[in-house]
């Protein structure tokens, strides 16, 4: 058994004594010194503890209760300078001892061997902890540094009504769930509702950014990725007529969101074709020329971290380029690819249901873009039976469909959905971002997943969602 020797006054000290003795542990023996008298104690098992009536200040009468093999000592005092002398006399007889005291004067102190407790900030904390919006930080577990954190999911949440298996959690774990005071061990086939307390465990700086995911506003797309949305024109690549069509559809976008866009034009190799881009330009588009006979591709993952980009905007022919996706797709961003289609006359906006539960990654931001953009959500289940991810992603759809106050339909086919889809004469295909795009020509001759054939849709426009927080 541990020997735990605790020196207390005041009203903190006995209020802290108290919550001791509630503390259910038959580990610990406590030795308690406190110079009132008046001090009385209820509910207290007296083989743990101990308690003394002196001046801890007393050289000769502390000395005899040092003489215990104390582990550890904890000094809740409300006088200063009896403070300093407690631990002057503690020091001379125990100079090892780990020391633990209150400080409520905010002390500088150049004793190093004590551990002091900040009441200021501890009160400071607390508060912060009431306020909303705040995330609320484990101080006295783990390393205390934000790495273990606790987030209240409000009801408009990104997170709301995802199952715990379809969360990418890479650097960061969802430990526990508490719903209606009742603790929720996590697994992949949990869903999280709305006012659920979640605790997370993982690096701070992630944690940080999973706070701001699980927060966020929905209706604010292209948040969370960034504020701007930015038109990449290489004039090495495009026809003038294609390039007046993406500047008319991304400004039309901006328009829609409402959303501050950049018109980056790199290779300008037709002053004229440029100046008639300027004339375009309203409130809330900016335009930047580069003038360079050769494109550098690193100014892209440059411009979206400068520029806080949250859609990139591409034509067909640019996103063909293998390096321009490698680009963008570490980049993080979602990608607007526009087609030689009409923009302002869709009305439908399709998500083929996959192999995986990439789509739950994405769906919030489906709906989002959706909501904003006035667009039917449609989602093609060509499954020819069941499978529990679809099954679960359309429980998802569903469920999100309420918050968004947006209905979906469901489409199930037997038919291959490339061609159920091409019957269609307009739509925006949103799939997930993932590395299988850089999947070996060859292969897709001989692929089923819909996210590795997306080229086989090229000719209708495509929003590729990171599936990353």
């Amino acid at each position: 058994m541990k020997k735990i020797l605790i020196v207390s006054d005041g009203v903190i000290g006995r209020h802290f004594v108290q919550r001791v003795i509630g503390i259910h542990t038959s580990e610990n023996i406590y030795y308690v010194i406190h110079p009132e008298t008046e001090a009385v104690y209820e509910g207290y098992n007296s083989t743990r503890f101990k308690f003394f009536n002196f001046d801890p200040t007393s050289y000769y009468k502390i000395s005899n209760v040092l003489k215990t093999d104390f582990t550890q000592a904890i000094l809740a005092m409300e006088n200063y300078t009896e403070l300093e002398q407690t631990i002057k006399n503690i020091r001379l007889l125990k100079p090892n001892i780990r020391i633990i005291a209150l400080d409520l004067w905010n002390t500088k102190s150049a004793d190093d061997s004590v551990e002091w407790v900040n009441m200021q900030q501890v009160l400071a904390l607390n508060l912060i902890d009431s306020l909303p919006n705040i995330p609320v930080l484990a101080q006295n577990i783990g390393l205390g540094n934000g790495e273990i954190m606790e987030v209240l999911v409000p009801f408009g949440s990104s997170f709301v009504y995802r199952h715990i298996g379809a969360i990418e959690q890479n650097n960061w774990k969802i430990a526990a769930i508490y719903r209606k005071r009742q603790l929720i061990l996590p697994s992949d086939q949990k869903m999280i509702q709305p006012n659920d307390l979640l605790v997370l465990v993982g690096e701070p700086n992630v944690l940080k950014s999973i706070y701001r995911a699980i927060k966020r506003e929905l209706g604010q797309f292209p948040a969370p990725f960034g504020s701007k949305l930015y038109l990449y024109i290489d004039m090495a690549y495009e026809k003038p007529k294609i390039m007046f069509e993406l500047v008319r559809r991304s400004i039309y976008i901006q328009r829609k969101l409402g959303k501050p866009l950049l018109i980056k034009i790199v290779n300008p190799s037709n002053i004229e074709n440029v100046q008639q881009i300027k004339l375009c330009a309203q409130e809330g588009v900016e335009i930047e020329i580069v003038y360079d006979v050769k494109v550098d591709e690193e100014m892209i993952l440059g411009d979206i971290k400068k520029h806080h980009i949250g859609l990139f905007i591409v034509s067909q022919a640019l996103f063909a380029r293998r390096s321009v996706r490698k680009k963008l797709y570490k980049g993080n961003v979602p990608v607007l690819k526009l087609a030689n289609r009409s923009f302002s006359t869709l009305k439908e906006s399709v998500v083929i249901l996959g192999e995986e539960n990439h789509v739950e990654h994405i769906s919030t931001t489906v709906f989002d873009v959706a909501s904003q953009l006035g667009f039917n959500l449609q989602l093609i289940d060509y499954a020819l039976e069941e499978r529990d991810n679809i099954t679960q992603a359309i429980e998802h759809f569903n469920n999100l469909s309420t918050i968004f106050s947006k209905s979906i339909n469901v489409v199930k086919t037997e038919e291959n959905p490339v061609r159920f889809l091409r019957e269609n004469e307009n739509f925006l295909q949103c799939l997930p971002f993932t590395g299988k795009m850089f999947e070996n020509p060859i292969k897709r001759f001989f692929a089923t997943d819909p996210d590795i054939l997306y080229t086989k849709l090229d000719s209708y426009h495509q929003l590729f969602i990171p599936t990353q927080i």
